[in-house]
């Protein structure tokens, strides 16, 4: 052979083993652990910021067509009358980050959770590599979480750019804000920018059942990886691991054109079948068996199976959503579950004790015709639990009480001990760690929760509980000219309880109005009746509650989660998700 011949193998050997590695080598695939998201303290800023992003997925509501884009009018967001949401949120997150010691833990759980995430797609089997990033429906805090942080500094012609720090603010200009915070990369570009061949979007929003807001922040995403892809002549998939055949987006309502829910009820809906469009996490029996966990170590050891009782609380959907929306469905399925497991590990249970029940909803008052929070839906709007694609119906059976409702069968069965679980959250916040416990106090009271007498001074460092004198610290505190009553069964100088309406009969009643306000006393509003006497602070009278109750302890870090998550990643990987 000749000299040149060798010298030709010689130079090629090294361009084909690149060739050859370079065949071999795995397709980066990305992964989006979403969650809910929210703010690590309380700030004026982030409240800001929270409504913005919120509002910014609905592009027919008020508050993103005439408050959004104009820098004139931000800042209504908090100092207007349409702005009653954002303050009652800000006088409540001044009480509740306080109570925890100032610090709400979802962030640092969640970051623990990602890194167990990490670790166990690093370690698969199959030989994949995986890069992994988080991701929020709400930044809050963390805009470098959201789906596209600067699609606030995008805004319609003649809008201006999201650059508010509080320049018209009685506290402003707020401390330490960047107006420039919005001019990050978002999850799905830093995936992008590493050459991943496919998206999979993991979600946990609330626990794993598909809901309006992960949907909402995976079009967003789509709406990033669409633009690229177009852009560099690429295909690059994105796969939502809860609802992979896209159940969400074949059934999203057809006309009006642009519909969303602020608009109400949709013209014309596609009434796509829920079957044959299943959420593999939802209905893992692994992840009910973790909530299982979290129920059982709520457990009161002075009281027998028997006489436990477990109460699944959950969130409904946003109004006008159930066109598309199987949130209740997937809930109602993962109930099922933890219900099933709960029965096969104390058989001597009751299975009429195991229930589930969600929150108030607005209510039609004759008196006025308008429909407006009420006092006997607990001053409440989250209770729209309606199935997919009915006609605002409810679960049927034991799952579609409302909470208090539920408390007051389970006291009437004699249940000694109530264990209230949420499995919407796998992660602590101050949405369990203080608002829950308050509403489930307001009916059967704090001194019969299991752990009143000792105190819980780790999760609340100067009180050891997580209760004010009433529910309702945001509500306005004067009724007329003196201070509102807040004490169940009226004040000693004659002022009454519940407060009177303080909201004009013509206009409908907000959450501010004191009338919506609880007093938390020692055994709570189910089975007292003011008309027979004044409560005992110590002891029960009447028909009120005598046992005692818990919540659950949350998933948050358990590294099983990142096992069940990893599994259906990796499935959606391999394109085995069935």
């Amino acid at each position: 052979m000749s000299h040149k011949f060798f010298l030709r193998i010689f130079f090629l050997i090294p361009i084909l083993t690149i060739l050859f590695s370079c065949a071999k080598a795995p397709k980066k695939i990305g992964v989006i652990y979403t969650v809910h998201g929210g703010q690590e303290v309380e700030k004026p800023q982030y409240m800001f910021d929270a409504v913005i992003q919120q509002f910014s997925y609905d592009k027919n509501h008020p508050i993103y067509q005439f408050v959004m884009w104009k820098r004139k009018n931000w800042p209504l967001v908090l100092n207007s009358p349409m702005s009653e949401y954002a303050k009652s949120f800000l006088r409540k997150y001044r009480f509740e980050y306080k109570r925890i010691g100032g610090i709400d833990p979802f962030y640092q759980i969640t970051e623990k959770q990602l890194s167990n995430l990490k670790r166990e797609l690093e370690s698969n089997e199959e030989g994949l590599e995986f890069e992994v990033e988080l991701g929020a429906w709400m930044g809050g805090s963390h805009p470098e979480y959201l789906p596209y942080p600067r699609f606030f500094l995008n805004p319609p012609p003649g809008g201006d750019k999201i650059t508010y720090c509080g320049e018209g603010e009685k506290d402003g200009p707020w401390k330490d804000c960047n107006p420039n915070r919005y001019d990050v990369d978002g999850p799905v570009e830093r995936l992008l920018q590493k050459g991943v061949s496919k998206i999979i979007v993991a979600d946990m929003t609330v626990g794993g059942v598909r809901f309006s807001k992960t949907f909402e922040f995976v079009q967003r995403a789509k709406e990033v990886l669409d633009k690229w892809n177009n852009n560099h002549k690429k295909a690059i998939p994105l796969i939502w691991v809860n609802d992979y055949k896209n159940l969400m987006e074949r059934s999203y309502p057809e006309k009006p054109e642009g519909w969303t829910r602020s608009l109400g009820i949709p013209d014309k809906d596609r009434h796509i079948p829920l079957e044959g469009y299943p959420n593999p996490i939802a209905e893992d029996i692994k992840l009910a068996e973790l909530n299982v966990v979290g129920i059982e170590k709520r457990f009161n050891k002075s009281v027998s199976d028997a006489d436990t009782a477990v109460l699944l609380l959950n969130h409904a959907l946003h109004e006008n959503d159930e066109s598309f929306d199987p949130k209740i469905n997937d809930t109602v399925l993962l109930n099922k579950n933890i219900k099933k497991i709960l029965l096969q590990r104390h058989p001597t249970m009751k299975a009429e004790n195991i229930i589930g029940a969600f929150f108030g909803v607005k209510e039609l008052n004759p008196k006025n015709g308008l429909v407006e929070r009420t006092r006997r839906m607990r001053g409440q709007t989250l209770g729209s639990a309606w199935l997919y694609e009915s006609n605002k119906q409810l679960p049927t059976e034991e799952w579609g009480y409302r909470y208090w409702d539920a408390l007051e069968y389970l006291k009437k069965r004699g249940a000694k001990h109530i264990v209230i679980a949420f499995p919407q959250i796998v992660t602590d916040s101050v949405l369990n760690l203080v608002e829950i416990y308050c509403q489930i106090a307001v009916e059967i009271g704090t001194r019969t929760w299991a752990r009143f007498d000792e105190g819980d001074y780790k999760t609340y460092p100067l009180e050891g509980n997580p209760f004010p004198d009433y529910w309702g610290v945001w509500v306005n505190t004067k009724c007329g000219d003196e201070d509102c009553c807040f004490e169940m069964g009226g004040c000693d100088d004659g002022r009454p309880y519940p407060p009177p309406r303080q909201t004009p009969l013509k206009k409908a009643r907000g959450m501010l109005d004191p009338s919506l306000a609880f007093d938390l006393s020692g055994y709570g509003h189910l089975g007292y009746d003011p008309a027979k006497g004044k409560p005992n602070p110590n002891k029960p009278v009447q028909n009120q509650y005598r046992g005692t109750w818990d919540l659950w302890i949350p998933i948050n870090d358990d590294p099983q989660l990142a096992k069940i998550l990893a599994k259906h990643i990796i499935d959606a990987a391999k394109g085995n998700l069935k």
